[in-house]
């Protein structure tokens, strides 16, 4: 997610992820904070089993293919859970736009909004700007074998501790100043190429792509 000038930074200062005069690219993938009237979710103990997230992409009417990422719900199981109910559509959230509680396949049709090349793809805002989130936060996961030391790692973007929501990103880099700071819960397994693609797309101000890169939809195995 980007984050707007007036939020704080923790180690390393933001840069807002939308229009507006043209900036210089934070080196860490950012996200508003939560409003005072979202919840926190609660911690489950549900089954932990391997499970595989499919990302359909196009860019206008180009399809550029699909990543294949395993999660991992032995070592991320809240941030893994969250993700995958919002993808199926089994968890409620707040529409920004209405204002309502809904329950729908979240990510499906939302657009990678800020793209650094050498660094991150960043996605999973229902405004497409960098603002949204699903009306709620929950806390981070860190696991002392996960680590930022290579491409193809999916995370969650945040605003600072505990300010997870449904923003996330996908390293094209190893990045290990995000260490301890945002959550790994998957890696690209297949699809590499697809993400080297949208790596490689035209920008603009706050890193946005000039023909937005859609998800076209996100399947959960």
């Amino acid at each position: 997610m980007k984050i707007n000038s007036n939020i704080a930074f923790v180690t390393l200062f933001f840069i807002a992820a939308c229009g507006g005069v043209k900036q210089e690219s934070s080196k860490e993938p950012a996200a508003a904070s939560p409003a005072a009237e979202e919840t926190i979710v609660k911690e489950k103990t549900d089954d932990k089993k391997e499970m595989l997230a499919v990302m359909k992409i196009r860019q206008g009417d180009t399809a550029l293919g699909e990543i294949v990422i395993k999660l991992y719900p032995d070592k991320a199981p809240l941030t893994v859970e969250n993700f995958a109910d919002l993808a199926k559509g089994d968890k409620m959230f707040l529409d920004p736009r209405t204002r309502q509680q809904v329950k729908r396949p979240f990510y499906n049709g939302l657009t990678f909004h800020r793209i650094i090349k050498n660094f991150m793809l960043q996605g999973g805002c229902p405004i497409g700007n960098g603002t949204g989130g699903p009306g709620y936060s929950f806390k981070d996961e860190f696991d002392s074998s996960l680590v930022f030391d290579r491409p193809g790692l999916l995370a969650m973007a945040n605003s600072g501790p505990g300010t997870n929501g449904s923003q996330f990103f996908i390293t094209t880099v190893p990045t290990p100043w995000l260490n301890n700071k945002h959550t790994i819960f998957g890696e690209v397994i297949e699809g590499m190429n697809v993400v080297k693609k949208i790596e490689a797309v035209k920008t603009g101000p706050g890193d946005r792509p000039l023909e937005a890169v859609v998800l076209e939809e996100v399947i959960i195995k």
